[in-house]
């Protein structure tokens, strides 16, 4: 299975008090298996050093226009770039971009690209409302410049009001966004389809204060998820208790238990085309759980457990099944187990790991059985897997069509 191709970003900072947040986003997309090349102004490095950031990326940082000896950073940067990405942009480079002045290596950079160029502004309020501005803006926009933000908050003159820099996190899933439009003609052929999916853990109460849970983090449900949004699915997600943004453009629905998880599948699966059962669903609960706390004694405590409903198995079973993806994690003997969930289970198509290796971590290792066999997808970041994962879906989903 081919996996996403790896993406390049020139990370622009200008100087503002909002390029601390730099870092943070340098770090959250190197992460995402983004590669992250950052270019400064002179102002920049008053507020964050160029050593912080080449420590983030890997990478020397660009300053100077004549850091190599023939003058052709700008062009060799741009070049190389699937998008440029400006965070912050002050309200004087927002100006420099509008008219096209290119007196430093940043502004020259982005008068000299040949790819996407996304702004994230970040000023005073005052600053930001002002009619140069206003217009600055206008006119980037007209030249297809996309605009992330700003949003309105607190601002560091102590002033509250509009111009305010989008948090790194909001902007690196924009960005990813922006990085994912040219995903495979299969996988784009899934805009606008209703995909589900399940995510985490469920928790199953003992009593008042305990209960029987699992160690997944919910990470690649919410991977999966990130993914489908980028095609431009419509995203569902059913989430069990986990400590996780959710993709931005997901519709989610937390849960607690099987039985809610269960409950909220059965109201949304009617109108799904595609269902991922990726969350780590507990198999028993107790049978008659206590209203209060168990108090501690000397004599041995038994809980009768009985099993819980197998969501998979139900909406593989429906008359108009959507198409189904359903997941395995095991802990020995993989390629077994999970031949005979998916044939239990009469799915198409089934994903398996060893949980050993992917609970809680960032990244992980897949095959995938299908009709045809099976397919590894090597070990890399969890984002990076889902994206693999949904092209493989859709062709296996467009083929049944």
């Amino acid at each position: 299975m081919e996996q996403a191709k790896s993406k390049r970003i020139v990370l622009g900072i200008t100087g503002g008090i909002a390029a601390y947040k730099a870092a943070e986003l340098a770090r959250l997309l190197v992460k995402q298996g983004i590669e992250v090349q950052v270019a400064m102004t002179e102002a920049a490095t008053h507020f964050i050093t160029p050593a912080t950031m080449q420590a983030l990326t890997g990478h020397p940082v660009l300053i100077d226009q004549w850091q190599d000896d023939k003058g052709m950073s700008h062009i060799h940067a741009s070049r190389a770039a699937d998008a440029i990405v400006i965070a912050p942009a002050t309200a004087d480079f927002m100006a420099k971009l509008a008219t096209g002045l290119a007196d430093d290596l940043l502004s020259t950079l982005c008068l000299a690209r040949d790819c996407p160029l996304l702004v994230a502004p970040a000023m005073n309020k005052q600053m930001w409302s002002n009619a140069a501005t206003q217009r600055n803006m206008q006119r980037l926009q007209a030249d297809g410049v996309t605009l992330l933000g700003p949003a309105s908050g607190m601002q560091a003159c102590g002033e509250e009001g509009m111009g305010r820099m989008l948090e790194a996190e909001t902007l690196a899933q924009e960005i990813l966004t922006t990085l994912q439009a040219d995903v495979t003609t299969t996988s784009k052929r899934l805009s606008g389809k209703r995909i589900l999916i399940t995510a985490g853990p469920t928790y199953e109460a003992i009593d008042a204060v305990r209960g029987i849970t699992n160690r997944s983090s919910g990470k690649m449900g919410y991977a999966i998820a990130q993914a489908a949004v980028e095609i431009g699915a419509q995203v569902i997600l059913i989430s069990g208790p986990v400590s996780l943004r959710p993709p931005v453009g997901a519709q989610v629905v937390k849960v607690t238990s099987a039985a809610e998880m269960f409950e909220a599948v059965k109201s949304e699966i009617v109108q799904a085309d595609i269902f991922i059962s990726v969350a780590a669903v507990a198999d028993y609960r107790v049978a008659q759980a206590s209203e209060q706390k168990i108090k501690k004694s000397d004599a041995a405590l038994t809980l009768e457990l009985v099993p819980n409903p197998d969501i998979l198995a139900y909406v593989g079973a429906l008359p108009n099944a959507p198409f189904c993806v359903g997941f395995a994690a095991e802990s020995e003997k993989l390629r077994e187990h999970a031949t005979e969930k998916r044939k239990n289970k009469n799915i198409p198509l089934l994903a398996a790991n060893l949980a050993q290796n992917a609970i809680g971590s960032d990244d992980n290792e897949l095959v995938l059985f299908d009709d045809a066999g099976e397919h590894l997808l090597p070990r890399a970041n969890k984002l990076t897997l889902a994206r693999a994962l949904l092209q493989h879906t859709a062709a296996l989903y467009l083929k049944e069509k």
